[in-house]
């Protein structure tokens, strides 16, 4: 049974969620501020964390951060809820690694929806799939090798590393300053955004027709799409 970390400052609707979550098959964890939520995620691993933004002590994005900062949490799939709607307060959000973003008010049912989608994508992300086959476009990351339509595309090892970054989380949008940290590790000082979108452009030039699974969220970053 899936561990759903409940960090909101709202008491009603603190307990609604976690009244829907048991419903719906979950195990609900409580918390009523940032400081407390994040001690939590740090102490109990949950499977997925339901993140307010406006919360005592700590804000949803500074959780946000310290969550990220954290090997033992990074992974976890952050969902955040709030009432703010401006598209700025999205694109930081998921710059910051969430998964998703619902706003308030909501409809319980779709709450339960983009947890179990969140889910299943966080279980693919732990699964190193040694092939990944996309229609025309294949993957094969033992052998380092990438195909279209059966020819093998020459690219960089970095290029590798970015489209397997992207496949791996299809679905999800991955930010600039995300896909610098994963693929490049930073290593380097000159590297910075404009490097990722070098890249990208050289690696949709290589892929052709298979170019049209890599799509640009702007303002955010990329993500590799399937449908």
């Amino acid at each position: 049974m899936a561990k759903v970390l409940i960090v909101e400052d709202e008491a009603d609707l603190r307990d609604l969620i976690g009244s829907t979550l048991r419903e719906a098959g979950f195990t609900p964890l409580p918390a009523a501020t940032g400081s407390e939520g994040l001690q939590r995620a740090l102490q109990e691993q949950p499977d997925l964390i339901l993140l307010d933004l406006m919360l005592p002590e700590m804000d949803g994005f500074e959780v946000c951060r310290a969550l990220q900062r954290e090997p033992a949490t990074r992974g976890i799939p952050v969902i955040l809820v709030s009432g703010r709607t401006s598209e700025l307060d999205r694109v930081i959000g998921f710059e910051l690694g969430a998964d998703d973003y619902v706003t308030k008010p909501f409809s319980p049912r779709e709450l339960v929806l983009r947890i179990r989608r969140s889910l299943e994508r966080g279980r693919e992300d732990k699964v190193a799939a040694d092939r990944m086959v996309f229609d025309e476009l294949a993957i094969d990351a033992t052998g380092h090798r990438v195909t279209v339509d059966g020819r093998e595309v020459g690219i960089t090892a970095t290029e590798f590393r970015l489209l397997l970054t992207l496949a791996r989380r299809r679905g999800r949008v991955q930010s600039r300053d995300r896909l610098l940290e994963e693929v490049w590790s930073r290593d380097h000082g000159e590297v910075d955004a404009r490097t990722v979108d070098t890249h990208v452009r050289r690696l949709r030039e290589k892929l052709g027709k298979a170019a049209r699974f890599i799509d640009t969220v702007r303002g955010v970053g990329y993500r590799f799409v399937t449908g």
